[in-house]
């Protein structure tokens, strides 16, 4: 009896483990779910006000003689801001050498669409290469030519770890993907052009 009472005891207590694991796996699975789902909608709220820039793009890009890059252009502002802000190209810098010296999107998009017509120039229009550059700065165009091949991934992560290393100080630096972290690559953002390329596309179909 002694040994029947003790298996129940077993039974149910392993019964309990079971239903605390399944009810762990059910609530992980529905908040990946609903991540997803928040990612999804933030991500087509970006994109909505990155399309109302369009014009502005546009009309720069003609200025420039750009106009075969707007969704690339466009594809950058989303990755820089998702749109927002004064600034939505994110061209202080490029302008002036310091953040916040830009107040008005029309500003930012003059200065954003000069400063990638710049990059492609320096690249014979190497699309990838000139993206990255838009983040990383003309330097990085240097070094990829000095490389004597295509853009890669590889490429970035080695040019960023340089960087990083050679800083006076590298805590100027934020780490923004962990894998920036565990590469030492802080500087910039080493999957940038990644990412503007998969924006890219979604806005070839907004079209």
């Amino acid at each position: 009896m002694k040994l029947k009472k003790r298996n129940k005891i077993i039974i149910q207590v392993l019964g309990v483990i079971i239903g605390m694991i399944v009810l762990l796996v059910g609530i992980s699975l529905y908040t990946h779910k609903d991540n997803v789902k928040n990612s999804s909608i933030a991500e087509h709220i970006f994109t909505k006000r990155v399309e109302q820039h369009r014009p502005l793009v546009t009309k720069y890009a003609k200025e420039y003689d750009m106009e075969e890059y707007i969704d690339v252009i466009l594809a950058v502002m989303m990755q820089e801001s998702g749109g927002r802000g004064d600034d939505p190209m994110q061209a202080s810098e490029s302008k002036c050498g310091e953040i916040g010296c830009i107040d008005n999107p029309d500003d930012s998009i003059k200065q954003g669409v000069a400063y990638f017509s710049k990059m492609m120039e320096a690249t014979n229009e190497d699309v990838p290469l000139s993206i990255q550059a838009y983040n990383f700065g003309l330097g990085f165009v240097d070094y990829a030519q000095s490389k004597e091949r295509a853009f890669d991934q590889e490429m970035a992560i080695q040019f960023s770890q340089k960087k990083y290393d050679e800083a006076e100080d590298p805590s100027q630096y934020t780490c923004l993907r962990k894998e920036s972290k565990e590469y030492d690559a802080c500087y910039g953002d080493i999957y940038y052009a990644r990412d503007v390329i998969q924006y890219q596309k979604k806005f070839a179909k907004e079209e």
